[in-house]
């Protein structure tokens, strides 16, 4: 499996805002963004300076979505054709595809500290979608659906959900914390989405 294996404190620092790629460090004072928020490399207080072109902004917008969600080039490109092809606006498409990954659905439903140790959780076979064991990250869940822990004694999961007791569940599923399961009762909407990205302009890359 594909992945990125650099520092993504890096990752958060060239995009100039948190993109909660570390978990628990992301919520603390050594956050790299709380410390050096400014872009990485010899030049990177510099380069703040600098006017952005048209096609940087757009650029930006794209890989800040890409390492928010954790996925490559190839997966994202495949993403934004699946969007093209829905009805609707097709950057609220993309986000909503992305939303509706298994591995974005345990995070958010605060099953694990970030996307990164939802996508081991999911390949280490510790999650269920209708009853049947799924290890594959990319997963796109439907409304409907039921995401479950398989066995209820991980104690790596049990402790996730105590330290993110207090994070709202999303309002488009339903979760249930003694049961370690959570509902996909809707795919997101736009305004259900936090995530600051101008999808437009991701729209607009791609239909050059």
């Amino acid at each position: 499996m594909a992945r990125y294996t650099g520092a993504v404190c890096r990752q958060c620092r060239r995009e100039g805002q948190k993109l909660f790629l570390k978990g628990e460090r992301c919520y603390s004072e050594k956050c790299s963004m709380n410390t050096r928020a400014f872009a990485p490399g010899q030049h990177g207080q510099l380069n703040a300076r600098k006017k952005v072109s048209e096609y940087g902004l757009q650029l930006r917008a794209k890989q800040k979505a890409k390492r928010y969600y954790g996925v490559l080039e190839g997966q994202f490109a495949h993403y934004f054709e699946l969007a093209e092809r829905k009805t609707g606006m097709t950057g609220e498409n993309l986000l909503r595809i992305l939303e509706s990954r298994l591995d974005n659905v345990v995070y958010r439903a605060g099953f694990a500290m970030s996307r990164k140790e939802a996508r081991q959780l999911v390949l280490h076979r510790h999650f269920t979608v209708n009853g049947e064991v799924v290890n594959i990250a990319s997963y796109l869940l439907k409304a409907g659906d039921k995401v479950e822990v398989k066995t209820t004694d991980c104690g790596k999961i049990k402790e996730c959900i105590e330290k993110n007791s207090a994070r709202p569940t999303p309002v488009w599923m339903t979760k249930d914390a003694e049961k370690m399961s959570v509902v996909v009762d809707r795919l997101p909407d736009r305004a259900d989405i936090d995530f600051e990205v101008e999808e437009h302009l991701i729209v607009e890359l791609y239909s050059k």
